[in-house]
């Protein structure tokens, strides 16, 4: 029997893995598919991400550095507000092989990596946890383990079959590549999608990332549509997923806990997870025993008290994105400039050096 079942080879779930095994635990780590594809998600990061990847990773990873934003109330002739930093706000990544890099050194810590593994079912005993394991070639197979992490994304199957609730709200999010490159250092972020935005992140030789996320029942490919026609490109490689927002009240169970976009640690204002999902895996790391079940209330409480107040702010901001548009050209020619801001913690926002540019 395993100490941990990992269910999701994705950022959170990897380093969790990574983790647990370095402490000496008896982890394995299914992925359904192949790990880092589909991409399904967007590689712009904070440039926090380098603690979290091991030394000498950029040279793979890293396709750009972002400076700045240019944010539009309207298209992309519309007039831009600049906000900027003399140093690097962000760094932009090849988010699949940050997925492949993370699970490589899970495995080499030693987790038992497996791809093409889909998780079918979960039951929940007073001693373990039984999981239902399929492969692409039709076999069934049961493995036990004293508990799970579920890190398999907005749809978590192992949330749904452990009886969790789902986040308060999902999105839809669209994105499509250009392949000239572009090594500018300005992303374009336009209020111009329903309660959130579209962007343009320039990739370096990799070239030119284009997305936008709107609620379910909007008319967000039409929307999509509309960015790349008034940038004048036709975008290849399309994609799209969920993006989930609002935690729900619970995240754990007696035997089973949940990371990353299962359990919506997602920033509310831009729908990026992968550092608060790589925070609340090491949370999880560090409290949770597999022997010893009341620990997930320790791991529950430490992550929301690490999180919770960056969510919370950046749901105030995400707001914002409504308001008026006479309200937001207000708002954003008086704040733009030069910024103390980090892209992860809204709360930067408010620090005292950032206060003080606002106010002199």
């Amino acid at each position: 029997m395993y100490d941990f079942i990992v269910v999701g080879a994705g950022p959170p779930g990897s380093r969790f893995a990574y983790q647990a095994a370095t402490d000496g635990y008896d982890v394995i780590l299914l992925e359904k598919g192949e790990v880092g594809k589909p991409l399904a998600c967007s590689g712009h990061v904070s440039t926090d991400i380098w603690d979290y990847v091991p030394d000498g990773a950029a040279a793979d990873l890293l396709q750009n550095r972002i400076s700045g934003a240019r944010f539009h109330v309207g298209g992309p002739d519309s007039p831009s507000y600049p906000f900027y930093k003399s140093t690097d706000v962000s760094h932009v990544i090849d988010r699949v092989e940050l997925d492949k890099t993370l699970a490589r050194r899970a495995a080499t810590a030693g987790a038992d990596l497996r791809e093409q593994h889909t998780v079918v079912d979960l039951t929940e005993q007073s001693d373990r946890v039984t999981v239902t394991v399929a492969t692409p070639d039709g076999t069934q197979t049961t493995l036990e383990s004293r508990m799970v992490a579920g890190c398999d994304g907005p749809t978590s199957r192992v949330r749904d079959r452990a009886g969790l609730a789902a986040p308060s709200e999902q999105l839809h999010g669209v994105l499509a590549f250009t392949d000239a490159p572009d090594d500018g250092d300005r992303v374009d972020v336009h209020l111009t999608a329903p309660t959130f935005f579209a962007w343009r992140i320039p990739r370096g030789d990799a070239g030119v990332e284009y997305g936008l996320a709107a609620p379910p029942g909007a008319e967000v490919r039409s929307l999509f549509d509309e960015l790349t026609t008034a940038y004048d490109v036709a975008p290849s490689h399309r994609c799209s997923g969920a993006i989930p927002i609002g935690p729900p009240d619970s995240v754990t169970t007696d035997r089973v806990f949940l990371l990353g976009d299962a359990a919506a640690q997602t920033k509310p204002f831009t729908g990026g997870g992968i550092l608060y999902s790589m925070t609340a895996a090491d949370i999880a790391a560090s409290t949770i025993d597999p022997t010893v079940p009341a620990t997930l209330a320790t791991y529950e409480s430490a992550w929301r008290d690490a999180l919770a107040t960056e969510i919370r702010l950046g749901s105030l901001i995400r707001r914002c994105y409504s308001l008026p548009e006479p309200l937001q050209h207000l708002g954003l020619r008086a704040l733009d400039g030069e910024i103390g801001v980090h892209m992860d913690r809204p709360s930067s926002f408010f620090s005292r050096a950032q206060l003080r540019r606002l106010f002199s």
